[in-house]
């Protein structure tokens, strides 16, 4: 078990519809971090933008941009964490995928699908909550819209951080920094969001907005709005032991059960 989890923000640029461009980007983007990062963490639909038209961007779980990504896991001895537009079984989903350093992957599916843009006609929901295990921190795996809904982040499984991925616009940028905060102070854990900048092929502008908070609701970053940047921050196991131990507000939470 590792005291310290140091993390990487990738907040980037995405261009619409083209896998090629993107991760080229990103490879640059990550190739500029310099000193030990245990996890990077792309983007929602990283290599795509968040598109309706899966049709035409879906790949599978051995396509061209999962292999990228486990090379890109095995070349930097790093996870790498981001979502995409995935087809299997003649299905699609928004999958948010886990690789770790040795190439194994993880997958988490989005559990609540936009409906205010149509992504529930077009992807399937998932039906799982996914806590990873990885060099002794257990990290919970959300993507966007989850974030909107607590019951399905509440710590029931004591993990240790709350990660969400998004292609969350700049006209509700209020909301996505209000419900981060809340979501770290409610489940005495680390949070972290990354977002995307730039625009997309509807006009729609992000602004990033990236961000980290511990245990009580402190920001621990200082990613710069709407930039292209990389951030690495550091998680610590004892703020949580300290604070959980100390407040253990989580001995008080309500028992129930998802149907």
């Amino acid at each position: 078990m590792e005291n310290a989890l140091k993390v990487a923000l990738v907040q980037s640029n995405l261009s619409w519809e083209n896998p090629i461009e993107n991760t080229n980007n990103l490879s640059r983007m990550i190739d500029r971090v310099s000193g030990p990062v245990d996890v990077f963490v792309l983007p929602e639909m990283f290599s795509t933008a968040f598109t309706m038209n899966a049709n035409a961007v879906a790949e599978s779980m051995t396509g061209k941009t999962v292999n990228w990504m486990v090379q890109k896991a095995q070349e930097k001895q790093a996870a790498i964490m981001g979502s995409l537009v995935i087809k299997e079984n003649n299905r699609y989903y928004n999958r948010l995928l886990f690789v770790f350093p040795d190439g194994q992957i993880a997958s988490y599916d989005k559990r609540h699908t936009f409906s205010l843009a149509g992504e529930d006609k077009i992807y399937t929901s998932g039906t799982q909550k996914r806590i990873v295990e990885y060099k002794g921190w257990r990290l919970c795996l959300m993507i966007c819209y989850d974030l909107r809904f607590p019951v399905w982040a509440r710590n029931t499984e004591a993990y240790d951080a709350l990660i969400y991925v998004a292609n969350w616009p700049k006209v509700r940028i209020a909301a996505w920094d209000a419900l981060l905060k809340a979501r770290a102070i409610e489940n005495m854990a680390y949070c972290i969001g990354v977002n995307r900048v730039g625009q997309d092929a509807h006009s729609h502008e992000y602004n990033g907005h990236s961000m980290a908070f511990d245990v009580l609701g402190n920001r621990i970053d200082t990613v710069t709005e709407g930039a292209e940047t990389v951030e690495v921050v550091t998680l610590l196991k004892d703020h949580i032991n300290q604070y959980r131990k100390t407040l253990n507000f989580l001995k008080d939470r309500d028992h129930f059960e998802i149907m």
